[in-house]
């Protein structure tokens, strides 16, 4: 009888394998029958190696007005072109509501300017060139750039390139720094800008190894120029004299330069366009996304997950065999497709977790039923042994949990942070990923809010409602993974309103995630930089000026270690809606113990903020921090940027701005609306810039005596009155240019000063 009903149970088992087969290929055929087609009936739907999906086609009745192209086949392969322009299509995305086009280059040489429109016609009404995802590139040198809306209020931005002996007159180094080459931002959403080039410098000098200015621009999706040696490879073209309006002719370098553009359906939003009767989203298992295009809202249509094709038309979003994409979908036993998901069961036998290598393991059913055919053969000992194999199979499953849950924590040095971390509150700020994953809809796309120093950052909703910022590292590399769990470290033991708030990180993915407080108006550099005339107002400056000290004076003196940030620049400032200032990005940051003053390291920070005498010496202290502070506030008084600022005379905005205020001449760097309004009070804070970007670092003031001097400088703009003890402290901060030989009353507090400031700031 035991025979029979192993018998009986062996054949259930094939007969469920054979209902599960059948059913994947119920599944399976629609797929193969139906080639989802993108286009409307009849039209084509694909030029060249180009698809072609409804709202846009080819042809009349294939498009939704303003969606025309055009499919060149005089070339070979055919090449697709927006219509009426020589804008090339080279992708279109349904899903993210973004053409890639090819705009082609535009070549100016001459001694004098230029003054004209060049974009691309496009119905404003539905594309729009992201002002976010481009920028303009001008290869050549000898000529400012100037860019704006057409609009007659608009404002400009502006870069210069500079002819430098020796060097080519395009850059060829993937470099656009203002020597061969310089960048300037999109100034606001459109498609057609006001283009201004004239020569620089004015005069004789911009006539080097008797050329005149020449200039190649193209507008370029900034990912795109930044990876696979895009910059250079385009940089070469040009410079090898290859590039002509149409492109790069003549030659075998595999680049095109590519343009984000971005389009709605329509400009209404998805709850106004759900009640129209011109409504897009027409295939079952679509859903209307609200879609921001950089100028106006609108809406795209997308297919629902586990379906894909085109949302705009009937039967257009298809379910994805999951089965027949094993890499992205990953099934180690067998792959049922299923309606807009898919199973993965083990094979007959085997249990476990099939999408896992080796996750399926022998059944013990199957050796219990063996057992009693060969000697027990009684129902008892079968229920006994189906208990044990329950038993040992939870048993075995809570191990490999265990196990894998231990590979990625030490892997994402885990242990590390358990060492630097109080382990109690280590636990209370690990997150797990399911949640960060619903927080932030899988990381979309448009839930990213920027790149920092050391990872990408989505916004997200947690489920208390919080809204967090969430960084996970670019790179696998185990450096990166280091740097994450050192900001862990750091900003763990940190409590200062002026320092971003961490609320924890996960460590079960590929590479770390940080979860900390979501800062919602952006970066100091995001506030300073705007295309028009006025930026921030001088008081604003001065208040984020010393909010940022505050913060710093802080890191050096009152933490539990004396904390250096080494990378304090104008993007790692960021603003809440009140403008109060909040430190950030701590990737790079280093503790020093009480006893220690500096430690020998590696190189790390920004070009242009970066402190000579560490990258000399590789030995960090407080004191590269206040280097770096005073560059943010020589960034503060000239909106110039220090990364890419070059006079006409080959001097770092340092070099000029130390230059001219030693000539008593920073007037002529000081940005116009700071002039207005700060006064004398704008010479102060120069004068202690010019002191913390002191080229030697015990002449450099400490954080503690800056935010004396900032705050003495806040008190009296605001008329609160000075506090007597702080204009003491202010006194005895030395001199731009005073060096540490002059007289001792010059440079250091006395014996009951320093015991005063000493129990204010403890370290």
């Amino acid at each position: 009888m035991a025979l029979c009903f192993i018998h009986q149970n062996h054949m259930m088992r094939v007969v469920a394998i054979a209902a599960l087969h059948l059913l994947q290929l119920q599944a399976i055929t629609p797929g193969l029958l139906a080639d989802t087609n993108l286009a409307l009936p009849g039209c084509i739907s694909k030029c060249g190696e180009v698809s072609v999906p409804y709202p846009f086609g080819v042809g009349a009745g294939c498009y939704r007005k303003g969606f025309k192209l055009t499919c060149n086949e005089t070339y070979s392969p055919p090449k697709l072109f927006l219509d009426n322009t020589k804008a090339e299509v080279l992708y279109i995305s349904l899903h993210h509501g973004k053409l890639y086009v090819d705009n082609g280059f535009f070549r100016l040489t001459r001694s004098k300017g230029y003054n004209m429109t060049w974009g691309i016609p496009l119905d404003d009404s539905i594309f729009t060139v992201s002002p976010f995802g481009n920028n303009f590139v001008i290869m050549g040198c000898g000529f400012e750039f100037r860019v704006s809306l057409p609009d007659v209020n608009s404002t400009d931005v502006r870069c210069t390139s500079s002819c430098v002996p020796g060097r080519h007159a395009v850059a060829t180094d993937g470099m656009c720094s203002g020597i061969g080459c310089c960048e300037a931002s999109m100034p606001g959403g459109g498609n057609m800008y006001s283009i201004k080039l004239a020569s620089y410098p004015a005069g004789n000098d911009l006539t080097m190894r008797g050329q005149l200015f020449n200039a190649t621009l193209v507008i370029v999706d900034n990912e795109w120029w930044g990876t696979d040696n895009h910059s250079i490879l385009l940089q070469k073209a040009v410079s090898d004299g290859l590039v002509t309006s149409q492109g790069i002719s003549g030659s075998t370098v595999p680049v095109q330069a590519k343009t984000i553009v971005k389009w709605n359906f329509s400009n209404s939003s998805c709850a106004d366009a759900q009640s129209s009767s011109d409504f897009g989203c027409h295939s079952d298992n679509s859903y209307c996304h609200d879609h921001w295009t950089g100028e106006s809202l609108g809406y795209i249509c997308r297919c629902s997950n586990g379906y894909e094709g085109n949302p705009y038309i009937p039967n257009g979003c298809q379910d994805i065999d999951e089965c027949r994409h094993p890499d992205e979908y990953q099934c180690f036993g067998h792959c049922i497709n299923t309606d807009g998901s898919y199973n993965c069961i083990c094979p007959g036998g085997n249990s476990g977790n099939p999408k896992k290598p080796h996750g399926c393991i022998k059944d013990v059913e199957k050796f219990s039923g063996l057992a009693m055919a060969t000697g027990f053969g009684s129902g008892a000992c079968l229920l006994l042994l189906t208990f044990s194999a329950i038993l040992l199979r939870q048993k075995l499953r809570a191990r490999k949990a265990k196990r894998l849950r231990d590979f990625f924590f030490r892997k994402n040095r885990g242990l590390l942070l358990q060492q630097l971390v109080d382990k109690d509150i280590a636990e209370r700020m690990i997150f797990i990923l399911e949640e960060l994953e619903k927080a932030t809809n899988t990381f979309d796309e448009d839930r990213k809010i920027g790149k920092g120093g050391h990872g990408t950052v989505y916004k997200g909703i947690l489920s208390d409602q919080r809204v967090v910022a969430i960084k996970r590292s670019m790179r696998t590399i185990q450096s990166e993974t280091d740097n994450f769990i050192n900001e862990v470290a750091i900003l763990s033991q940190i409590n200062h309103r002026n320092v971003v708030k961490l609320f924890g990180c996960c460590l079960e993915t590929e590479v770390p995630l940080l979860v900390y407080e979501f800062i919602s108006n952006g970066t100091l550099y995001d506030h300073l930089h705007v295309s028009s005339s006025l930026s921030l107002p001088w008081k604003e400056r001065l208040r984020i000026a010393l909010e940022v000290a505050r913060s710093l004076a802080y890191l050096h003196s009152a933490a539990s270690v004396s904390i250096i940030h080494r990378d304090i620049k104008a993007t790692n400032i960021l603003l809440d809606v009140n403008l109060t200032a909040k430190v950030s990005d701590f990737g790079a940051s280093r503790g020093i113990p009480i006893d220690q003053t500096r430690v020998t390291t590696a190189i790390q920070g920004t070009f242009g903020y970066l402190d000579p005498e560490c990258y000399r010496t590789r030995q960090l202290t407080e004191k590269s921090d206040v280097y770096s502070f005073g560059v943010m506030l020589v960034e503060l008084l000239t909106r110039e940027k220090p990364h890419i600022y070059m006079s006409p005379a080959g001097h770092s905005l340092v070099e000029q701005f130390l230059l001219l205020h030693n000539q008593d001449k920073l007037s002529e760097i000081l940005d116009p609306q700071v002039a207005r309004e700060g006064d004398e009070d704008a010479k102060e804070v120069a004068g202690i810039a010019a002191m913390c970007i002191n080229s030697s670092g015990k002449d450099r003031p400490t954080m503690k005596q800056v935010e004396m001097r900032l705050e003495a400088l806040q008190s009296a703009s605001t008329k609160i009155g000075n506090d007597p003890r702080t204009e003491e402290h202010v006194m005895n901060i030395p001199s731009a240019g005073q060096r540490s030989g002059n007289t001792d009353g010059s440079r250091r507090f006395s014996m009951e000063r320093e015991i005063l400031l000493s129990m204010d700031f403890p370290r």
